[in-house]
């Protein structure tokens, strides 16, 4: 049997905090239980001291002992940045939910990253999609991709979080409350809502996967159920730790290294593309919305739906779809155009046929051409009374206005109808 690294492991952790009434409380009010209680414990087991005499060192608030052994911990650390951070974020967290919060310049750490953030090309995402041996896999990877949650909600999702009618959309809408997501409703998060889309390619594939729960594996989705489940019996929710084996059995088989936290980065890259406002990514994404603007922008489901739908084609990866430009799509419909649709447009400005296509393939308009306008008749030119001018009807009125000479220019949204004479 092989020596232990550590005296207890991060499975152990929860029954050392079960010796500590503060680190209960704690942990009753944070996600991450069994890893949190084991980084405090690694800084108790490297300062030689435990939680309840941690804690009595911040009975007097003016005293900073607590403070330095953090900066301290920092210092020396012997532990990868990762660690050294989670450890410091534990303690202060600790410190946080028993009312004695340290001082926010204590344990600061900072460090050069050394590689880039991971930038998935389309191709490396087929190859993950794939790799996946299930339906459940499959459906994980475009939804993730498509919608953006983070690992530490996948967990929790449950039907009932899609729109009622999903199934029918074309880009089903998913509304997560705030004690799903980041902040769970907490201070400054408080009303933050996750308000995110599939695309319609990870709908086919939780459509697949949810007929494979039902039909194959004979479980009985109500709306109540987790979303993602064990492929095998019991068939149980997953919890946080199974997406990461999910991710790395996916990796090791498709060869593409990827983290949950990618497909996050890879929708918002996205969304930043078709230049979305900022605030309603932020709502996408499940973020608090910021600045002045935080109290007033609210857009309905719909805005943020249609916005979506122009990221679609840039979100969707399984299949090969071939890019083209508008330069090309414009050139490829002026090439097409038969030559009796452009020939009174070549009589009427003097020019052969093949240059007026040329010129409409590659810049898309006709030049410019001085044209003597004519003379306005006075009546027109001066119009004190608005009878030249135009004007806005009302729907009620435009039967009458029509027969008088006015005509129709447009349809406002208010249902106005701008006319002119």
């Amino acid at each position: 049997m092989s020596e232990r690294k550590y005296e207890i492991t991060v499975r152990e952790a929860l029954q050392w905090a079960e010796k500590y009434p503060k680190v209960k409380i704690w942990l009753s009010k944070i996600q991450r239980k069994k890893q949190s209680a084991w980084n405090l414990w690694l800084f108790c087991e490297t300062t030689g001291k435990n939680p309840d005499e941690l804690f009595a060192l911040k009975d007097d608030p003016k005293n900073r002992e607590v403070e330095y052994l953090l900066d301290n911990f920092v210092a020396e650390s012997k532990f990868t940045n990762a660690v050294t951070i989670n450890v410091v974020n534990a303690v202060k967290s600790y410190f946080k939910w028993n009312y004695r919060e340290l001082a926010k310049a204590s344990g600061q750490i900072t460090f050069e990253k050394q590689k880039p953030y991971r930038k998935h090309s389309k191709e490396e995402l087929r190859k993950i999609h794939r790799a996946a041996q299930n339906p459940r896999d499959r459906a994980l990877i475009t939804f993730t991709w498509s919608t953006g949650i983070a690992r530490e909600t996948l967990d929790k999702i449950q039907w009932k979080h899609l729109e009622s009618d999903w199934e029918t959309q074309e880009t089903p809408h998913i509304s997560l409350p705030p004690e799903l997501i980041k902040g769970h409703g907490r201070g400054k998060y408080a009303g933050v809502r996750q308000e995110t889309f599939l695309t319609p390619e990870a709908k086919k594939d939780l459509m697949d996967y949810k007929d494979w729960l039902e039909r194959v594996k004979g479980i009985q989705i109500t709306p109540e159920s987790y979303i993602w489940v064990g492929v095998d019996k019991p068939h149980a929710q997953l919890y946080y730790g199974s997406f990461s084996k999910i991710a790395c059995d996916l990796a090791k088989r498709s060869g593409v290294l990827f983290s949950w936290h990618d497909a996050r980065r890879y929708v918002e890259t996205t969304l930043e593309e078709i230049h979305i406002n900022p605030n309603w990514a932020r709502k996408i994404r499940g973020r608090k919305v910021r600045g002045e603007e935080a109290p007033y922008s609210r857009p309905a489901i719909e805005q943020l739906r249609e916005k979506f739908r122009e990221a679609t084609s840039l979100l969707e990866f399984t299949s090969e779809k071939p890019r083209i430009t508008k330069e090309e799509l414009r050139g490829e419909l002026f090439e097409a155009l038969p030559d009796e649709l452009l020939k009174p447009i070549a009589e009427k400005h003097k020019m052969p046929i093949e240059e007026v296509r040329h010129m409409l393939r590659t810049q898309g308009k006709l030049p410019r051409l001085e044209v003597k306008k004519k003379p306005k008749p006075k009546e027109e030119n001066d119009c004190p009374n608005g009878e030249h001018c135009q004007r806005l009807a009302a729907e009620q009125e435009l039967e009458d206005l029509l027969t008088q000479g006015w005509r129709v220019q447009a349809v406002l949204p208010s249902g106005k109808i701008v006319i002119a004479r």
